[in-house]
C-alpha cells in the first residue's frame, strides 16, 4: 500500500461539480492498494500517517503529529499511484488492485485511520472521476510504502 501524505492548509475532493470533501489544515492522504495489501498494511500505516510528525510546534519545528494538532484529514484512492514506469512512456497499472480487492481495503484504511485518529474523516469516492484541490502546506510531502516498512 503506497500513500503520499501531503500537509495543508486547504484541500477538497469536488465530483461532478458537488464538493464532497473540504477541510482546512489537515493532511490529504493519496491511497493506492495492490493485491497484497493486508490489514497489517493498514493498521501499519494508518499509526504511521496520524502519529507522523510533520506539524509546527509552538517552536516552529516539524515535531507535531496529525493526532497531536487535532487537524483534519481527506483520504482519496488514487490507483496510479501504483504504476509501473520501467518500459516505453506509457505507465502500466497491472500491479493495481482491482476493485474487488482495492474497496474493502480502502474501506477498511479508512475505518482504521479514524480509529487511530479519534475522529472522522472525509473521503473522495472510489473510482470516480475527481477534482482534488488543495494548498500544500510548506510544502510538505511524504511518500510511504507499506512494503518499505523494515
Amino acid at each position: 500500500m503506497k500513500a503520499v501524505i501531503q500537509r495543508v492548509s486547504k484541500a477538497s475532493v469536488t465530483i461532478d461539480k458537488n464538493k464532497v470533501a473540504d477541510i482546512k489544515n489537515g493532511l490529504l492522504i493519496l491511497i493506492g492498494i495492490v493485491d497484497e495489501d493486508t490489514q497489517e498494511d493498514i493498521t501499519w500505516l494508518s499509526k504511521k500517517i496520524v502519529n507522523l510528525r510533520i506539524f509546527n510546534d509552538e517552536n516552529n519545528v516539524m515535531n507535531t503529529s496529525l493526532l497531536d494538532s487535532n487537524g483534519d484529514a481527506i483520504v482519496v484512492s488514487q490507483f496510479t499511484l501504483q504504476a509501473s514506469t520501467k518500459k516505453g512512456n506509457r505507465p502500466s497499472y497491472i500491479k493495481a488492485a482491482k476493485p474487488e480487492v482495492a474497496i474493502p481495503l480502502y474501506e477498511n484504511f479508512i475505518f482504521q485511520v479514524e480509529k487511530d485518529l479519534g475522529k472522522k474523516i472525509q473521503t473522495g469516492q472510489f473510482g470516480a472521476d475527481m477534482q482534488v484541490e488543495l494548498l500544500n502546506d510548506g510544502p510538505v510531502t511524504i511518500i510511504i510504502d507499506s512494503k518499505n516498512k523494515n
